[in-house]
């Protein structure tokens, strides 16, 4: 990756809607060279997709919560069954398996505790797998960001 690339990859992480003309003119290159560019790192998988970011409040779904999972077996099947069943559930946005306290973290989101229980129902209290949780609620307006600082190779 060369700094032109990760100069694109830096714009595009912030803005993913400028144009191609605004991209060529940032980093000095023709747009077609950009296309170019972008094509190559959408093919080789630098580049996974495009989203819109919604804010969670403006939906109704202003409560987050941090699940930490502890699973029965850590057999590899088990691991990948509970991964796969978090990853249907719409109210999970993140699901990492971890070393330390817990097998798995879940970052959920919700639009009252309600919701959130019944989340844990179908998730958590249904999988015989599942030995224990904890569960910690995200107080105010959380920090959040999937941006990747890019720098060249």
């Amino acid at each position: 990756m060369n700094a032109k690339d990760a100069a694109l990859l830096n714009l595009l992480q912030n803005d993913a809607s400028l144009t191609l003309e605004r991209l060529a003119d940032a980093v000095s290159l023709s747009v077609p060279a950009v296309q170019r560019r972008i094509k190559r790192l959408r093919d080789s998988g630098v580049i996974k997709g495009n989203v819109i970011i919604v804010d969670p409040a403006a939906v109704n779904m202003s409560m987050t919560f941090i699940v930490i999972v502890e699973l029965e077996r850590d057999r590899s099947e088990q691991i990948e069954a509970f991964r796969r069943k978090a990853m249907k559930e719409p109210l999970v946005q993140q699901c990492y398996y971890v070393t330390g306290e817990g097998d798995f973290v879940i970052i959920s989101i919700a639009r009252n505790m309600e919701d959130f229980e019944a989340m844990t129902h179908r998730l958590l209290f249904e999988d015989s797998n599942v030995r224990g949780f904890k569960t910690s609620i995200s107080m105010g307006k959380p920090y959040k960001t999937l941006y990747v600082p890019i720098e060249e190779s």
